[in-house]
This record gives C-alpha cells, sequence and structure tokens, in this order.
C-alpha cells in the first residue's frame, strides 16, 4: 500500500520535511516513489509548497496520506 507521508530532512533540532509517496513498509526515510512538495515548518510564516497535480493524481490512483499529510494538502487545496 502507498502512502502519502514526511520525510524527515535538516539538522538536528531544525526540521525540514519532504512529502513523498512511499510503500508503506519502507522506513520514514528510506525508499520512495515520488516527491510531491516540502514542508519548512521553522520559518515564520511557515513554508508550504505542494505538487497539487501529483497529489490529486497520486489520491486517485489510491495512495492514502497520513494524518498530518492531510491536514497540510487541505491547507494546501489539493484535497478537500
Amino acid at each position: 500500500m502507498l502512502k502519502i507521508r514526511l520525510r524527515r530532512m535538516g539538522a538536528k533540532k531544525a526540521p525540514f520535511y519532504r512529502i513523498v509517496v512511499a510503500d508503506s513498509r519502507a522506513p520514514r526515510n528510506g525508499a520512495f516513489v515520488e516527491e510531491i512538495g516540502y514542508y519548512n515548518p521553522i520559518t515564520e510564516p511557515v513554508e508550504l509548497k505542494v505538487d497539487v497535480d501529483k497529489a490529486r493524481t497520486w489520491i486517485k490512483n489510491g495512495a492514502q496520506p497520513t494524518d498530518t499529510v492531510r491536514s497540510l494538502l487541505k491547507k494546501s487545496g489539493a484535497i478537500e
């Protein structure tokens, strides 16, 4: 099963996340299928960029977003 989830990047105590489509069995920072955006919670205001077309395509094809990513996709307008 494919999941749309966050992949943690950045330094210690300075998180930066990439929004990726990955197999649910893969580790958090392991192999992924495609990167569809990023999320930077440290900046003010929070920086969020999502390729809306890719996100909608993956959801239509059966990828399940995690709860956190679902809320981020709602903010970006990718899902309702």
